[in-house]
């Protein structure tokens, strides 16, 4: 229950920074942060893979309704919450707590870099090519791509920087 609870947080205010704050910046009229895709960075090792899905769909129809992007987050977040499992297997430590999570401590900081980065990817491309469904302007849409994901990296390494750092260091002990 308190897992749900935690996630159900995390949704509500990953939906709220991405509706109220960074849906109205819009670097250079291509490059929107979309910072919701941190949701997947928070999920354990071991969740199972429908649930998670299920969680990236819900959020992403949030965003979706609440932006009028009718099924483009929906279907690129739970499109990149389809790949988030084996990814973090293929860069979690073969020895590893059954409830792993990514994070710079977990997975060390070039690995989690790569994590995010990857999955942000995934959802971009996915939501760019929806959005543009057309390669009338294939330029603008390649802009438009990486320009999104270079801000919304910036973005999320600050935010995961400071979530990091709020958290006690562990003793060489435990």
């Amino acid at each position: 229950m308190q897992t749900v609870m935690k996630r159900i947080w995390q949704l509500i205010v990953l939906a709220a920074a991405q509706v109220l704050v960074c849906n109205h910046f819009h670097l250079l009229g291509y490059a929107t942060p979309m910072i919701y895709v941190l949701l997947l960075c928070y999920i354990p090792i071991n969740a199972n893979r429908v649930v998670t899905m299920c969680w990236a769909f819900a959020l992403g129809f949030i965003i979706d309704f609440l932006s009028a992007t009718p099924g483009l987050a929906s279907a690129s977040l739970t499109l990149a919450a389809f790949v988030q499992r084996p990814l973090l297997e293929a860069l979690a430590p073969k020895e590893r707590a059954e409830d792993f999570t990514a994070s710079y401590r977990s997975l060390g900081t070039g690995r989690h870099i790569f994590f995010m980065l990857m999955l942000t990817l995934i959802h971009h491309t996915v939501f760019v090519a929806l959005e543009y469904m057309s390669f009338y302007s294939p330029l603008d849409a390649l802009f438009t791509l990486v320009s999104s994901v270079v801000l919304s990296m910036i973005v999320m390494l600050t935010l995961e920087t400071a979530r990091d750092r709020k958290r006690p260091r562990q003793s060489a002990d435990a």
